[in-house]
């Protein structure tokens, strides 16, 4: 059993030993530096926005806040046998959030009433002037680091090569979206580029998502509202900017789950590895069908 067990692994050893990795360059050092910092500056920003959020949880349209009909918030209420929960309300509907939103676990591990929990913010106590010198000062390293993208991906014919999209792109995208919801992700030549989906996605967040953050942020500061005056009527008032930004946000926390889960679903090493040294290894292409080749 023991020799068998040997010469099936040198059987294994072998036939690894002939499979020759193809390696590909996937992203320039220009992308890996600004990719990383806009990691790191947009979650803490998410975090410190949160924090921010905190101290009135609740959110509003137009230029004034209407307390009475929020289009969202997030409480601690009795319940009639005198229980405290936490509760979230979205327009007409309200759900039991406890432990979650409105109603979770503080510093000292006892329950009290904040709108998002405190592993979810940044600096995580009931801070808000340092909340807000968090978010403000990373705001600047975000617009910075955003705008230096946008200038290498114009210059270098990053947007034009790599992002770009394609009539076969939107022909496809239905398609791609199917083979992702079944996880089959691109191999061999395939890999080499982005596919549909990950091309809008990331035009929409680039070139839609970021800006509408940046300037609805701008519209909430009243000193930005004294010299840019149109920003209020752009977003129709203070409170449907924050709003707005809100949803933005929460936009992108939902981009960077799903990518996050792409990334590990289709080789984490191997993306991590390529987002650092920017190479990246092509598996071979998987045989195609009869029904794939008359698609």
């Amino acid at each position: 059993m023991t020799s068998l067990a040997s010469r099936i692994r040198t059987g294994i050893r072998a036939r690894r030993s002939k499979i020759k990795k193809e390696f590909t360059r996937r992203h320039s050092l220009a992308v890996r530096i600004l990719h990383w910092v806009n990691f790191v500056t947009v979650a803490v920003m998410l975090m410190s926005g949160l924090q921010i959020f905190n101290a009135h949880p609740a959110l509003y349209w137009g230029v004034s806040s209407n307390f009475a009909h929020p289009l969202l918030s997030m409480n601690a209420m009795q319940d009639n046998q005198g229980r405290v929960e936490g509760v979230t309300s979205v327009g007409r509907y309200t759900f039991n959030t406890t432990g979650l939103f409105g109603w979770s676990k503080g510093e000292d591990g006892h329950y009290t009433d904040r709108g998002f929990p405190r592993w979810a913010t940044l600096p995580g106590s009931r801070w808000l002037a340092m909340g807000r010198l968090w978010h403000f000062f990373f705001a600047w390293i975000l617009v910075v680091n955003g705008c230096l993208y946008v200038l290498y991906g114009f210059a270098s014919g990053h947007f034009r090569r790599d992002l770009w999209m394609t009539r076969t792109d939107w022909r496809r995208l239905g398609h791609t979206f199917v083979e992702h919801l079944k996880l089959k992700f691109p191999r061999g030549d395939e890999a080499r580029h982005y596919n549909g989906l990950q091309k809008l996605a990331y035009l929409v967040i680039i070139f839609v998502v970021a800006p509408t953050i940046v300037l609805t942020g701008l519209t909430m500061s009243p000193t930005m509202d004294a010299g840019f005056p149109w920003l209020l009527w752009v977003f129709h008032g203070r409170q449907s900017a924050r709003t707005i930004h809100f949803v933005c946000a929460m936009t992108l926390v939902a981009f960077f789950v799903v990518h996050i889960a792409m990334v590990i679903l289709s080789g984490l090493w191997n993306n991590v590895r390529s987002m650092i040294t920017g190479r990246y290894a092509l598996e071979p292409a998987r045989a195609h069908t009869v029904e794939e080749h008359h698609e």
